[in-house]
């Protein structure tokens, strides 16, 4: 993984930060980082996540160089970034800016999770970056652009999570379970990123410029799963006769329907709950059946159930 390591010490340059302050700033033991770009350690799969946020690129080019990359898992056509960032060495104005619209985006991002895109304020933004209303409206003159920026944002994190966890997993089994499990709305994080998608799903209906760049990132989880459901077929993790494509809309809806269940607070609807039936979704329809019984359609009583 030499080229990895190449690229992780590129990115630490580019920042204009000294190694130690970059590790401090993501959030890791500055000997860890040492170690593991000496190839004394692995990178773990939550430490990529946090360099690739930390200096703007994706988790696929930090492994692969390029964003386009066969990493198992589909790639977002909406914007990411595809290039190393701005070398703050040799053009400190660009690194500036890049990192500006960076902290916008994050504190939009946090504000609209948790408060609601239509509660939250350029004012309540710039507040929480400590600049003022003006320094927003430059980098983004409406809300609109804003709240399209923070789906692009929340787009780059799933598909960060996906190529840093499924990195080098080849069983379609453990990736599909993984994959579930990256989808759960548990508190913190994963919460806030269903926050947002609830709300563009809202603004998706009323809006059909909203839609097109919906539709376009929801289709990124789509192909990932069924190329997923493909490979187990194949080598007989799943269902010979899967429909792969009928599958992962039967798969997705249940996850969609649930996830917002658990978040909207409906009773008796919990992670763990969604978790349970989601599971048992896997083992009845899409698992070879045991002892290659036929399989059957039949009610469930767990919490999945309406």
């Amino acid at each position: 993984m030499e080229g990895l390591r190449h690229r992780v010490r590129d990115v630490i340059r580019r920042s204009g930060r000294p190694q130690r302050e970059f590790a401090a700033v993501m959030g890791l033991e500055a000997s860890k980082l040492s170690k593991s770009l000496s190839g004394t350690r692995r990178f773990t799969a939550e430490e990529l996540i946090r360099i690739a946020d930390t200096a703007g690129v994706t988790v696929n080019w930090l492994l692969h160089g390029d964003d386009a990359a066969d990493g198992g898992v589909s790639a977002p056509r909406v914007a990411v970034a595809t290039e190393p960032p701005p070398d703050a060495g040799r053009d400190v104005r660009a690194a500036r800016e890049q990192g500006r619209r960076r902290q916008i985006t994050d504190a939009a991002w946090r504000l609209i999770a948790e408060r609601g895109y239509h509660s939250v304020r350029t004012a309540d933004i710039a507040a929480e970056c400590g600049v003022s209303s003006a320094a927003i409206h430059y980098h983004f003159p409406t809300l609109r652009e804003l709240l399209d920026e923070t789906l692009r944002s929340s787009v780059k994190q799933a598909f960060d999570r996906q190529v840093a966890v499924l990195h080098g997993i080849e069983d379609a089994r453990e990736r599909l379970h993984r994959l579930i499990e990256l989808q759960l709305p548990s508190p913190g994080h994963l919460a806030r990123e269903w926050s947002i998608w609830m709300q563009v799903w809202t603004e998706s209906a009323l809006d059909p410029a909203m839609r097109e760049l919906h539709a376009d990132s929801y289709q990124r989880w789509h192909d990932t799963i069924a190329r997923t459901l493909r490979d187990g077929a194949a080598s007989g993790a799943f269902r010979a006769d899967l429909d792969a494509e009928a599958m992962t809309v039967r798969l997705t809806a249940l996850i969609d329907g649930l996830g917002i269940q658990v978040l909207t607070g409906r009773p008796g609807r919990t992670v763990e709950g969604m978790r349970t039936a989601l599971h048992d979704f896997v083992t009845t329809q899409i698992e070879p059946p045991a002892g290659g019984a036929p399989a059957t359609e039949h009610p469930h009583t767990s919490e999945g159930s309406p």
